[in-house]
């Protein structure tokens, strides 16, 4: 096994603000991408160091990409580190996903911005698909109980149209007390935290409605598990329908901004903060969200790597990412559902689904381009015959 490389912090930064800016793929490829250049190449960080961290970001709640850069950071630098990779690799799509609600705004009723997002809709529901299925396959094996904690979030998040919570988390439990049965008489230590976030009421003072959403998407960032992916049906549940800041059509063209930027999925909060209430909006979502993120990976950083192989552990890691994948997946039919409104839409989801199946080196982002490509011909071609 190659040795251990030093590093410096500012290099690690770099590295992390290139990855933000030009790291398309979603979470599963972000998360490849650090194993290759840092573990693999560079040699930067070690393969426990890496798994570690990558089990620390399936226990927590929070975005899985995120996470990991964030325990990364930490390894060798600790609270500044954790602190700078996690600026440096949210930033730069955070100021790309406010570029663009900014446009949307201002030129949303435009005929080539509604035909572009109609191309890019349906690719994008191709690419969360894929990444759904890649997922499942990796992390469920043939253990019957992952499948049928996947198959029970898979359906009632199609049902009921958001991410329940409780249900995640009593997957964790499920499969921690299954694992552990000879060992619970024995066992003082829990691994599970009460979700006592999610109880928050607070008073709303002077700005009604930045202070509603900063308490919303802050339950959205304590309480998501799994990849950026999951917090789509949770985003869904509260801006849709609960509080209805945006109409069905906004929250599909959220999430494909979240896929045509680069970096972590989640950021599509900060274009969704936008649209409820503008720049403010904006930065109060993306804090909100992000800051139980950084919490819930730097404060168990300094015990995880002691405890991290507790049998118990693990068992509530595989049932909690079983549950968040079964979500991811839910999520994938409800917004195709909404979607697929003409054949042409359905075909160019197929087409993106056997294309990232069959050839491993076409780029998230060239499918994008190529949708959205498709959309303004399919709009403009028959205006000029």
């Amino acid at each position: 096994m190659s040795e251990k490389q030093s590093y410096t912090l500012a290099g690690l930064v770099k590295y992390f603000l290139k990855l933000g800016t030009i790291g398309f793929g979603g979470p599963v490829a972000l998360v490849g991408y650090m194993n290759r250049d840092l573990v693999e190449q560079r040699r930067w960080i070690t393969e426990e160091d890496y798994k570690e961290g990558l089990a620390l970001a399936q226990l927590a709640p929070g975005p899985l990409a995120a996470q990991l850069a964030i325990y990364i950071g930490y390894v060798d630098y600790k609270i500044l580190g954790a602190t700078l990779v996690g600026l440096a690799f949210v930033l730069p799509s955070f100021l790309m996903v406010v570029g663009l609600g900014i446009a949307y705004v201002q030129f949303g009723g435009l005929p080539w911005m509604q035909a572009l997002f109609y191309g890019i809709g349906a690719a994008v529901i191709g690419i969360i698909a894929v990444s759904s299925y890649k997922l499942t396959k990796k992390s469920l094996g043939k253990d019957w109980l992952l499948w049928s904690i996947f198959g029970v979030l898979t359906i009632s998040t199609f049902i009921y149209e958001k991410e329940l919570i409780w249900l995640i988390l009593l997957g964790g439990i499920a499969v921690w007390l299954w694992r552990t049965r000879p060992r619970l008489l024995n066992t003082t230590q829990s691994v599970l935290y009460a979700p006592v976030l999610l109880q928050i009421t607070g008073q709303l003072s002077a700005d009604e409605k930045l202070v509603q959403t900063g308490w919303f998407f802050l339950k959205a960032g304590a309480f998501v598990f799994g990849s950026g992916l999951a917090i789509v049906p949770f985003l869904y549940g509260g801006v849709v329908k609960e509080y209805q800041w945006l109409n069905e059509q906004q929250f599909l063209d959220a999430v494909a901004v979240a896929m045509i930027t680069p970096g972590p999925v989640v950021i599509t909060v900060g274009f969704i903060g936008y649209l409820v209430a503008g720049l403010p909006g904006a930065c109060v979502a993306a804090l909100a969200t992000f800051l139980p993120c950084y919490l819930f990976t730097v404060l168990p950083a300094p015990y995880f790597k002691k405890y991290g192989k507790h049998v118990a552990i693990k068992a509530f890691i595989d049932g909690v990412t079983a549950a968040a994948i079964g979500a991811i997946s839910g999520a994938v039919l409800v917004l195709a559902k909404r979607q697929f409104t003409d054949i042409t839409s359905v075909v160019i989801a197929l087409g993106t689904i056997l294309i990232l199946l069959n050839f491993k080196k076409v780029s998230e982002l060239l499918i994008i381009v190529l949708a959205a490509a498709i959309g303004l011909l399919i709009k403009f071609i028959p205006e000029l015959i």
